[in-house]
């Protein structure tokens, strides 16, 4: 081929020429016609000689007769690869060659240079896009001028649909294979050319091989570098190809594209006009919403993705001349957006993507799902474009509620977060591709020097549809009918979506000023193109061209005066609309009480809720980023931080997560390392608040959720305790009688609350006696060492003024024992918060304890007993601190140090007696909680503090009490489901509360799993305080009753007491062994007379004669001691496996 061109001249070898390149691209055609059976490797041999073909033959002269049926062929070559994706037909590597070989010859064909004459290009761009013409060039130029005939048959030539097919034909004649490029020949092919792009490149350009990706890459920069003005209508779609292969996955093909589009945008107005940008921004903006609302997803990523190269390499001096000189610009851009980022985008793309959504049904295949719909495409191999984020962003490590991690370990977090509805993988890479054109607005109005634009016009347009959300919910009707009505409203459920994509908007809008968005940013298009440049800050400030030095504006965070001010004036007015109450006290949940209307709410808004909450928590910590310590300089930190702690425990885990998230933000921004000590710093203010808000209950509700928020989340309670002294009265009086009236539905709420506290005082107090243990025994020895020092002194007779100042030891100085002295108060000042706060804990969940709401009576019991531990522990800590004052005491006056014991016997407290009254108040609603029965849980619950308040107190202070009251705990073991006692007696009514609605007239049925429960309850207490030597005095004057009833228990039928049963008899028998032995052997000896022991001594009195068989089962001993409420009914086979036990395990 090449030894043919070469050895005649082009117009002699037109034929030949025409006659290869046919047989190149039928050879090609008949490949892909054969389906799977065709040959992908000969098709692109052919395709591949096409190409080498047309670099020899390398002339417009000669090519441009042959150009229409050139691109004609491989256009419908390129066009069925949109539909074929196998054989022969949809070959990579095909369709690689043909699109590297129709851009080729259209580069020889369509160069401005060889059409400079035909076109009336300007001769300054002329000159400067092409220089170095030489002599050989113009001759060339003169050669093909045409003749009047060539003329008439080169219009004849025009009309021929496909030249390649009749160059056989007219081989004769060799003047009509060359055609002339008149400007109305250049105007048809290049109208057809342009049809053929429109149709086929923008598939290209998202095509899953990435070689196509690169070759569309390459073709479309020699297009653009050398035929931009003859392919004028062409040039734009070019563009916008090269905009979406900028986002491309593959770092080769992006890169390429990346370098094309800075070098054509850096061109400036010489290559693209604003006016022209714009067209395209409107274009594909107006555009975006059919598409991302629609089927394709791949199709809609890509025009995303091109949108925001798009934006990119404009500039931001573009976006301000465009969206802020024009506010309606502005707004339609802001509309469409919102469309894309709403809670309607979940439903796009194919309806095989929803149905993997969903649960799986009987039947479904989730794998062939899953193929069928492309959940895995082939072309995603690598990373999504902003893979870099994850790097940059910071994430949070949530843990579930269990404190445990995840199975994936730690959940990644990143702010500002994806929105709950943008589910599926493909549809937060759309979200990336969307939020970046937002953050680009945002930061295009801190970009460039003395910049006109200013955020507040943007932050307004997205404000005013919030505020439509707000201002609806403040309206009258609304507050008097409540929110079930207004939901009903037809545009409600609309309204409510449109305020969760506004504020995603304002999210990533604010967000695109930060740092990390710069950085994000740049890393996605600075591949080969730009590069970061730090600033006199140490910011990120800049990105242009390598190696060029251009006055066009690039984006960066401008450092000048007021731009910061700006920023803080614009989230100021966010801060201010997200803390509307009426958006926050929206229910998120069924049983919320504010959906307890009669109208039922559905429950998808009850998801919309609570994705608008998760986003606006995530705009708080979003903002927390951007200012950094100036979110709590500008008073942002108070207002937010309460609102945070009111979400901390929310029920929708969502938000517990933001909440989470948002606050280890903040304390990070802050300068803060944990979340306890950012809580902490900012103590006095949340107190003051929740002080405040504890007047008007009515209005705050919410109150007792951040006070239990503070302790149960954060893990700061000793920096917090002494804050809580007045909040906790406050609570105190709000769980008195008339508080309870008042507001009913805040009881168990505050009692969490006060759960709280509770639980921080007892793992507080668990560590005061250890302390001031460690103190006493380190001021003992010092003391010890003071004393033989002066003793020393006095038998040597050494004055102090004859001694060495200086050679002293340290103990023996005065400030030494002030330091001491100090440390001992500040213990004794934080047991005392302790001990105040438990004693208010106690007193007010005390009278709970007879509470019919089986919820207030659990909380109350779990106060009740960490109340308990706590009380102890303090006076168990008091008695160290008496000793130890002893010691210091014993010092001073050796050292005649006698300023120091004014201060030491200036405080008096009662701390030592603390438990023994309290116990006192305790008794009373214990029994009358045992004697109500609300629920197997309270009671089993009770019977568990019980025990364990006991063995803590000792057992002295309940003898008299288990005497007198005792009846109402053993009736529990007696309990039977087909026993129901009436309660007539004056003394066995039950103690009702004032204000009660519900009076106990009778005993409740009960199912005999649930008596069985109780009773196992019982059982396990009375093992437990007989266990405990300290404890077992308590059952000491009803010892023989409790051991008559256990043994009935433990000999009845019933097998799931027995093992409870056995346990309680051997912690019995750990009180008095032969008493629980006595009566199990009268009623196994009686029943098994064989098996009697003989005495060990012939004159004792046998077994027979000290215990008679008894006539019948109510003459056993176990029944005597026992009274009412044993059971007589004998299992011979229980008696017999219990007896043996016994026998084995304990008296032995």
């Amino acid at each position: 081929m090449s030894a043919c061109l070469h050895s005649s001249n082009l117009n002699n070898a037109s034929a030949a020429v025409g006659h290869w390149l046919s047989l190149l691209l039928q050879s090609s055609d008949i490949e892909a016609a054969r389906g799977h059976r065709g040959s992908g490797g000969l098709r692109k041999e052919s395709l591949l000689a096409l190409r080498i073909l047309i670099a020899k033959v390398g002339s417009a002269d000669a090519l441009a007769f042959f150009l229409p049926g050139i691109v004609s062929r491989l256009g419908k070559l390129l066009y069925t690869s949109k539909t074929m994706i196998s054989g022969a037909a949809g070959s990579a590597l095909s369709i690689e060659q043909a699109v590297l070989g129709l851009t080729e010859a259209l580069m020889i064909v369509l160069c401005d240079k060889e059409n400079l004459s035909t076109l009336d290009m300007p001769s300054d761009n002329s000159s400067t896009r092409f220089s170095g013409g030489s002599s050989d060039h113009v001759l060339q130029k003169l050669r093909q001028l045409p003749t009047k005939n060539e003329s008439k048959q080169i219009g004849n030539a025009e009309t021929t649909e496909d030249t390649i097919s009749d160059v056989s034909k007219n081989s004769a004649d060799r003047r009509s294979l060359h055609v002339k490029r008149t400007r109305k020949w250049l105007e048809e092919t290049t109208s057809n050319i342009d049809k053929l792009f429109s149709a086929t490149f923008p598939h290209l350009s998202i095509h899953p091989s990435e070689k196509v990706r690169r070759s569309v890459v390459n073709g479309v920069r020699g297009l653009l570098s050398s035929c931009s003005y003859t392919l004028t209508r062409s040039k734009m779609l070019l563009v916008e190809c090269l905009c979406v292969l900028a986002c491309d996955d593959t770092a080769a093909v992006s890169e390429a594209a990346q370098d094309s589009l800075d070098h054509l945008f850096m061109k400036g107005q010489s290559f693209l006009s604003e006016n022209e940008v714009s067209d395209i921004f409107t274009r594909l903006l107006e555009k975006l919403p059919q598409l991302v609302l629609g089927s394709e997803e791949i199709t809609a990523l890509s025009h995303a993705r091109k949108l925001l190269a798009l934006t990119f390499y404009a500039g931001p001096q573009f976006l301000i001349n465009h969206l802020h000189r024009s506010p309606v610009a502005a707004a339609r851009f802001f509309d469409c957006l919102g469309l894309c980022i709403s809670h309607g985008s979940q439903f796009s793309g194919s309806m095989d993507k929803l149905i993997v959504s969903k649960p799986l049904s009987v039947g479904y295949l989730y794998s062939v799902a899953e193929l069928k719909s492309g959940a895995y495409p082939k072309y995603i191999s690598h990373s999504s474009q902003h893979a870099t984020s994850s790097s940059i962003a910071p994430k949070i490590s949530v843990l579930r509620d269990d404190g445990s991690s995840n199975a994936h370990g730690t959940v990644e977090y990143e702010l500002p977060h994806v929105p709950p509805w943008f589910v599926h993988a493909s549809s937060q890479r759309l979200y990336f591709a969307l939020a970046g054109m937002v953050r680009l607005v945002g930061l295009s109005t801190v970009s460039g020097p003395g910049t006109s634009a200013s955020l507040s016009v943007f932050v307004d347009i997205l404000l005013n549809q919030f505020r439509r959300l707000s201002t609806e919910l403040r309206a009258k009707d609304t507050q008097r009918y409540g929110v079930q009505r207004w939901y009903m409203k037809s545009d409600s459920g609309q309204i409510l979506r449109q305020a969760s994509a506004a504020v995603c908007m304002l999210n990533e809008l604010i967000y695109g000023l930060s740092d990390q968005s710069l950085c994000i940013c740049l890393q996605l298009f600075n591949k080969s193109s730009a590069q970061v440049v730090p600033g006199q800050n140490d910011k990120t400030s800049s990105a242009g061209h390598r190696g060029v030095t251009d006055s066009r504006v690039v984006w960066k965070i401008s450092e000048e005066m007021g731009t910061k001010d700006d920023i803080i004036h614009c989230i100021g007015s966010i801060l201010h609309e997200y803390m509307s109450p009426e958006v926050w006290d929206l229910p998120t949940e069924q049983n919320s009480e504010l959906c307890l209307g009669e109208i039922s709410l559905p429950l998808h808004l009850f998801r919309d809720t609570t994705a608008l909450q998760q986003v606006m928590l995530d705009g708080i910590g979003v903002f927390g980023i951007i200012l950094g310590q100036d979110f709590a300089r500008s008073g942002f930190m108070h207002s937010s931080l309460y609102l945070l702690l009111r979400k901390l425990i929310s029920s929708s885990a969502q938000i517990r997560i933001a909440s989470d998230a948002v606050l280890r933000t903040l304390a990070t921004s802050g300068g803060y390392s944990t979340v306890g000590q950012f809580v902490v710093a900012n103590a006095d203010y949340i107190v003051d608040s929740l002080c405040r808000q504890l007047r008007h209950l009515d209005l705050n509700p919410h109150v007792p959720d951040i006070l239990a928020s503070m302790l149960s989340y954060i893990g700061a309670s000793r920096d917090i305790l002494p804050f809580l002294e007045e909040p906790m009265r406050a609570v105190s009086s709000e769980l008195e009688v008339l508080g309870r009236h008042d507001h009913p539905h805040l009881t168990v709420p505050f009692l969490k609350a006060v759960s709280e506290i509770a639980k921080a005082c007892s793992h507080e107090s668990i560590s005061l006696p250890d302390e001031v243990q460690s103190f006493y025994v380190k001021v003992r020895t010092e003391g010890q060492a003071v004393q033989n020092s002066v003793k020393k002194r006095r038998e040597t007779s050494v004055t102090a003024e004859a001694t060495d100042v200086d050679a002293q030891p340290e103990f023996l100085c005065l400030e030494y024992w002030e330091d001491l002295l100090c440390k001992l108060n500040d213990m004794r000042r934080y047991r005392r918060i302790v001990g105040s706060l438990v004693g208010s804990c106690l007193y007010a969940s005390t009278p709970l304890l007879s509470s019919t709401k089986e919820s207030a009576c659990l909380v109350a019991l779990d106060i009740v007993e960490n109340a308990v531990v706590s009380i102890a522990k303090v006076e168990e800590a008091y008695k160290c601190e008496i000793e130890s004052k002893a010691v210091i005491s014993e010092v001073v006056q050796l050292l005649s140090l006698d300023e120091l014991l004014d201060d030491m016997d200036s405080a008096e407290d009662v701390d030592g007696n603390r438990l023994p009254p309290a116990m006192n108040k305790l008794w009373p609603y214990f029994v009358i909680c045992l004697k109500n029965k609300i629920s197997v849980a309270v009671v089993r619950r009770c019977t568990e503090v019980l025990g364990r308040t006991i063995q803590i107190c000792g057992g002295d202070f309940f003898i008299r009490r288990f005497h007198k009251d005792g009846y109402i705990i053993w009736r529990l073991l007696a309990l039977s489901p087909f026993k129901r006692k009436t309660l007539s007696l004056m003394d066995e009514k039950a103690i009702i509360l004032p204000f009660r609605n519900t009076s106990l007239t009778s005993e409740e049925p009960m199912a005999e799993i649930s008596s069985q429960k109780i009773q196992i309850a019982v059982l396990d207490m009375i093992t437990e305080i007989s266990s405990n030597k300290r404890s077992a005095i308590a059952l000491e004057s009803v010892l023989k009753k409790i051991c008559g009833l256990v043994v009935g228990i433990a000999y009845s039928g019933l097998i799931g007491l027995r093992e409870a049963a056995i346990r309680a008899l051997t912690g019995l028998a750990c009180m008095d062994a032969d008493l629980v032995w006595l009566l199990l052997a009268d009623v196994y000896h009686s029943l098994n007379q064989r098996d009697m022991p003989l005495p060990p001594i012939q004159d004792l009195v046998e077994l027979c004669d000290l215990l008679p068989p008894p006539m019948s089962s109510r003459e056993y001993l176990f029944v005597q001691y026992g009274g009412d409420g044993v059971r007589y009914d004998i299992d011979p086979s229980s008696v017999h496996e219990v007896f043996k036990r016994m026998e084995d395990a304990v008296f032995k």
